[in-house]
């Protein structure tokens, strides 16, 4: 490594190193105490160990009697570092710990401790159903001897199996169901319909993902709504016959695209010599818009992938398929319907909820990952969490190299398949990640016919993951994977049994070799810190070329001119390195300021949900719609039976505020969607958001009592009546889906984007 390169290096970790993490000092002090305490427990039974976990309250105890039980129950020894991490989950922290050391395990004690403190029930949030049985399966002796209950949730578990897992001490779940199960109890005319209790306190897994990568996600609950979606294909029919850069152009960012003069005149003679920008024709205009957007912006196995003949979205922070995601805004049917595939329903939103709104509502909130710290300000910001980074329990020998930084992708896709074919001639396994699928299947390709044999792990195998995984160290394995494999695996080196670690591990152990930096520095330390586990022998390196989007997007002006280019292009230039940790650096802050503008948006959403929710509760548990007739039509009140007049004004004032309800956000979606063109006119879209949104929800009170009274008024009040005696019908099917941003962001996220780059 050159002098100018070493003094970046250390110039970097200088600048990344934390300024305001937890103190561990207090922590530390305890160790001495949970090892005495643990020499005492030894002599116990199993009966006693289990009656002293019942009473254990302090930090000193429940680490002691959680590790006790470990030790038992999995012949697992919790190291003093994941103690360390234990009472960082204890105080309310993020406790980064590197990949294999004991997060799992580390989680299960926290949780155990929770409960003892009162704050239970408990729920452990994953990032996927997988994750969720598996932890809960793999900790459930640990509990039992702790005395506690565990219970795990995933999409194919029924109310009454949910229910019931929700009623154990522990519960595994992912963000996404526990947030569905939230969304439909909200929803139910009868107490005895829900299946969570009162939230209390979450351990997040992964929690840099969770909090921040996937903090604005709305996740949605909707209902059966007719929909028609036929012009959508008329327009994707159409604009296949666009010509690029004549009919249509895509904006330098790749993230809009806009018909020119001569593409609106051609689709306007197409539909019939029409002026698509006449009020007459909006839906048409929506059409060719929302299909244009389906046929230049996004691409198959990148951004999705076709599968069992439906479009499945790739997320685009782990690579693996996004369950039960879509697009919002027509863009999913124009996708589909770009594939020749029917259009899905997307139904109308009856309830919504953002990842971040819904782990706000736990009181307690704490979470563990490898790479919190590059997002530690964050983290204060949206959650007041603060990031406690817990030391490794072996040094870390893994060797980074530099980025071998290239002029080309061709030339950047030779060196690494070169790199890949040495080390595998040695026997060296080699783990290569790329950044989507497609890259993924040609890099594969290139490295057969050069005659390395590798194994593919992507969003179209993502059923294999396990097994591929487990053997990704093996002596001479060569696996090439999407961002699948940068989060929530362990590689052992020598294969999963580990029968051949002293010969893997003579080699320098696991190679990982990043194809092209990610938007995030995180989601690439994650993808190294496959390598290098628990002081294994190991090495990591990313090949860059210029022609890479995140260098393309946010560097092509910080290239120098001529860059001192080797024959086989690359490229050693200090100047070039700047450039790629610049992208990178913006990269982050674009996304950063687009989190924090979306959740200033969703923040008077949440409350009003919240106040709207605080009713709801009232008049499903209480006498408040008896209360709103005695008030507003007193005379049914005297008139009716007063239990059955109760049971019947409950359910109609339900069914009216659950219908206004979806009926306001509606409202505020279009609002949202339509409110950057304020800019324009030197408004704040904020402020111009606001001044829509909150009149709209003071009158919805308004409305929801009006439309509750007057249908009171016009029922036959009998104790067979029924909802639907009322026409009052609710939706005949519901489903949940989460809501992906547009590959290509919406106008407002654009706004932001242009902003960030001229400030650079």
């Amino acid at each position: 490594m050159s002098l100018s390169r070493r003094i970046r290096a250390r110039f970097r970790r200088f600048m990344e190193r934390p300024g305001t993490t937890v103190n561990l000092n207090p922590f530390r002090s305890q160790l001495p105490k949970i090892a005495e305490r643990g020499q005492e427990l030894a002599d116990l039974d199993d009966d006693a160990l289990t009656a002293a976990a019942g009473e254990a309250t302090d930090m000193v105890d429940i680490c002691a009697i959680g590790r006790e039980a470990a030790h038992r129950a999995l012949d697992e020894r919790a190291y003093g570092e994941q103690l360390l991490g234990v009472m960082a989950l204890l105080s309310g922290h993020v406790a980064e710990m590197a990949t294999g050391e004991g997060k799992t395990l580390a989680a299960a004690m926290a949780a155990y401790g929770h409960v003892q403190r009162g704050n239970g029930p408990v729920h452990v949030l994953t990032v996927n159903d997988y994750l969720a049985r598996r932890d809960a399966e793999w900790m459930a002796p640990v509990y039992r001897l702790l005395g506690l209950s565990v219970g795990w949730v995933t999409e194919t578990r029924s109310p009454q199996q949910r229910r019931e897992a929700y009623a154990a001490d522990v519960t595994y779940v992912s963000v996404s169901e526990a947030g569905f199960d939230y969304l439909r109890d909200r929803l139910v005319t009868d107490v005895a319909d829900r299946v969570q209790p009162p939230l209390t306190t979450a351990i997040v897994d992964e929690a840099d993902s969770l909090l921040i990568d996937e903090a604005r996600v709305p996740l949605v609950l909707a209902g059966a709504v007719a929909t028609e979606m036929d012009p959508l294909h008329a327009a994707t029919a159409l604009v296949r016959t666009l010509a690029p850069e004549t009919d249509y152009v895509v904006a330098e960012d790749g993230r809009s695209v806009a018909l020119t003069s001569d593409g609106t005149a051609r689709v306007e003679e197409a539909l019939g010599g029409i002026d698509l920008y006449d009020d007459a024709n909006a839906s048409q205009l929506f059409a060719v818009n929302v299909a244009l957007h389906a046929h230049a912006l996004v691409q198959r196995d990148v951004d999705y992938i076709v599968r069992d003949g439906a479009v499945q979205l790739v997320d685009e922070f782990r690579g693996r398929v996004a369950q039960r995601r879509r697009w919002p805004d027509g863009l999913q049917a124009a996708v589909e319907a770009k594939e020749g595939l029917a259009a899905t329903a997307e139904g109308e939103v009856l309830g919504t909820i953002t990842v971040q709104s819904y782990l706000s509502l736990y009181p307690h909130v704490c979470g563990m990952t490898a790479t919190a710290v590059l997002v530690g300000d964050q983290l204060r910001e949206f959650f007041t969490l603060e990031v406690a980074v817990i030391p490794r329990h072996k040094e870390l020998i893994r060797i980074d190299e530099p980025d071998r930084l290239y002029a080309s992708r061709e030339e950047r896709d030779a060196a690494l398949v070169a790199e890949v074919a040495a080390g595998h001639a040695d026997g060296r396994p080699v783990l290569i990640g790329t950044l989507d699928v497609k890259e993924s299947e040609t890099l594969a390709g290139a490295l057969r016919t050069a005659g390395v044999e590798c194994v593919v792990l992507n969003a179209k195998n993502d059923a294999e993951e396990a097994a591929i995984i487990a053997e990704a160290g093996t002596y001479g394995r060569v696996t090439v994977s999407t961002q699948m494999a940068g989060r929530g695996v362990d590689i052992r080196l020598g294969g999963s049994d580990q029968s051949d670690w002293d010969r893997v591990a003579a080699l320098g152990g696991l190679l990982v070799i990043g194809c092209g930096r990610n938007d995030s520095r995180r989601i690439d330390d994650q993808l190294r810190g496959r390598a290098g586990r628990q002081g294994d022998p190991g090495g990591s390196m990313f090949f860059v070329s210029l022609e890479d989007e995140l260098v393309v997007r946010h560097a092509s002006d910080m290239i120098p001119p001529s860059p001192r280019i080797h024959p086989d292009g690359l490229i050693d230039d200090p100047d070039v390195d700047y450039a790629v940790e610049h992208a990178q650096r913006v990269s982050e802050g674009v996304s950063f300021e687009i989190h924090r503008n979306t959740w200033r948006y969703h923040v008077v959403i949440e409350q009003q949900r919240k106040d709207l929710a605080e009713w709801r509760e009232q008049i499903l548990t209480g006498d408040a719609a008896v209360a709103l007739l005695s008030e507003r039509a007193p005379q049914l009140v005297e008139d009716a039976d007063e239990k059955v007049l109760a049971r019947i004004a409950r359910s109609v004032a339900l069914h009216h505020l659950d219908r206004a309800w979806a009926e306001h956000l509606a409202y505020l979606s279009e609002v949202r969607e339509g409110v950057h063109l304020r800019a324009l006119g030197r408004l704040d879209p904020l402020d111009e958001f606001h001044r829509a949104a909150v009149p709209a929800f003071l009158q919805l009170r308004e409305e929801i009592e009006r439309r509750t009274v007057e249908t009171l008024s016009e029922t036959e009040i009998s104790a067979d009546w029924q909802p639907a005696d009322a026409q009052l019908l609710r939706p005949s099917a519901t489903w949940t889906y989460l809501v992906n941003d547009n590959p290509f962001g919406s106008d407002l996220d654009r706004l932001v984007s242009s902003v960030s780059r001229r400030l650079r």
